[in-house]
């Protein structure tokens, strides 16, 4: 959940820091130029109150001093362009030169031509489009010279732009990192936030899980994350308690009924015997309830088991499951022998995982004995064991008839048993004993076909403790 949630909020907080990024970042420009025309109107403003004294072209006894005015004019020009790089110009209204710096003309076309025009037309600078870093453009300001009311001459200033985008770039690099670290401290309030909601989920999800693998007595700790989370975990370990002293119910009552239902069906078996005795010995009748009267007994003691098994704590030690496996697969022999199955111990010969000997000892019993049932004469059963990073496996592996893809999905539950295998001695509870015994030492069982027939078990072991 942490791996959807955090990229969610990451890509959300990017959303807004470049959302609040890309205005600043656009009114960083806007301001560089916003100073800049400023500083050109500010200058063509001061050329203009030059210019307005030498508009017209002076004739008779002032032709001296209109020349001097031109001649101050031209040299404040030539003064600016020196320092400040800054082309400029007085044009008359038919773009005559009044005086100019740097060899300064008129544009004929584009954004300075526009400028001289608005300005001719008496309606000041026009703000110049946004200049951006990557634009190697010039910025062309104008102001009208004015004289009696009437524009007579334009003062055009033609600017460079390379300071201006220098600084916006550098603007839009203080914004980056500002935006940059904003973004890590973003980044790192998420990890803590999703920290803090999402370890009770993890919690509950673990305790979850040990509960639907048979660790009953596992509990949420109520503290941390939100308070809606920690009253969820007080309400799962209510559930918890509630549905433990039910099943702690359900094995008692199990385990009383098969018990007190021992006694009287033992008596009624000694009975039937007596009863036999008054018989003749091929007495159908007498030996079909004689059969069933055993096979109620064993499923009395089956029950008994399931409920024993379900209940007992685990003994976990570190066992060489290896050295187990070749023990069960040496005491089954004898009757694989009688039936002509071929029973065989292959894969490690010793490996160790964390069970309970005798849990695992009866679990294997079960495994194998019900591979024997199903394996007919001249065919094989192998038991194989194998270790694999943090866990370790017994396989048992038959070359029964197998079951259908339906059938493997049911396989374990209580008293199932495969349509086609009915008249097979059991009572359909040998594998459910075995998954209960697995399941208190953090084992598990699986079920799977085997190629090409017959049936795979596979019993998982945890090689750690835990």
């Amino acid at each position: 959940m942490r791996t959807r949630l955090l990229p969610l909020l990451i890509v959300l907080m990017a959303g807004v820091l470049l959302a609040l990024g890309f205005p600043l970042a656009v009114s960083i420009a806007a301001a560089q130029q916003q100073k800049v025309v400023i500083d050109r109107i500010d200058d063509t403003a001061r050329f203009a109150g030059l210019a307005q004294y030498v508009t017209q072209r002076p004739s008779g006894s002032r032709q001296v001093r209109k020349d001097e005015r031109r001649a101050t004019l031209e040299k404040q020009l030539v003064r600016y362009h020196e320092v400040y790089g800054i082309k400029a110009g007085v044009f008359y209204r038919d773009g005559a030169v009044m005086a100019s710096a740097g060899n300064f003309q008129v544009p004929e076309d584009g954004e300075g031509e526009e400028a001289f025009r608005e300005a001719l037309a008496g309606r000041g600078s026009h703000d110049p489009k946004q200049v951006w870093p990557w634009q190697e453009r010039r910025l062309y300001v104008a102001s009208s010279v004015i004289r009696d009311g009437d524009v007579v001459a334009v003062v055009v200033t033609d600017s460079p732009t390379d300071k201006m985008r220098s600084e916006t770039q550098h603007g839009w690099w203080l914004v980056g990192a500002g935006e940059f670290a904003a973004m890590l401290l973003a980044i790192g309030a998420a990890l803590r936030l999703t920290g803090w909601v999402l370890k009770p989920v993890g919690v509950l999800d673990a305790t979850t899980h040990d509960i639907a693998t048979g660790r009953l007595k596992s509990r949420v700790a109520a503290a941390g994350g939100p308070p809606e989370l920690r009253r969820l975990a007080r309400s799962f370990n209510e559930m918890a308690d509630h549905v433990e002293d039910v099943l702690e119910q359900q094995r008692a009552f199990v385990a009383d009924a098969s018990h007190q239902l021992r006694n009287p069906l033992a008596a009624l078996l000694l009975r039937i015997e007596l009863l036999a005795l008054e018989l003749p010995e091929d007495n159908e009748e007498i030996a079909s309830v004689r059969t069933e009267g055993k096979r109620l007994a064993q499923v009395l003691d089956d029950l008994l088991d399931l409920a024993l098994a379900e209940h007992a704590p685990a003994d976990l030690q570190l066992t060489d499951i290896g050295e187990l496996a070749v023990e069960r697969v040496d005491a089954w022999r004898p009757l694989a022998e009688d039936r002509g199955v071929e029973l065989r111990c292959e894969g490690l010969a010793a490996a160790t995982a964390w069970a309970d000997p005798v849990a695992l000892s009866s679990a294997l019993d079960a495994v194998v004995d019900n591979a024997l049932k199903f394996t007919p004469s001249g065919e094989a059963v192998t038991v194989t064991v194998a270790s694999n990073g943090s866990s370790a496996t017994i396989v048992v592996a038959d070359g029964g008839p197998g079951l259908a893809e339906d059938e493997l999905e049911r396989i374990g539950d209580r008293f199932w048993r495969s349509g086609r295998h009915q008249n097979v001695k059991g009572s359909g509870l040998g594998l459910s004993i075995t998954r209960a015994l697995l399941a208190a030492g953090g084992g598990s069982i699986a079920y799977g076909p085997n190629a090409p027939r017959g049936l795979r078990v596979t019993v998982t072991l945890p090689r750690t403790a835990g």
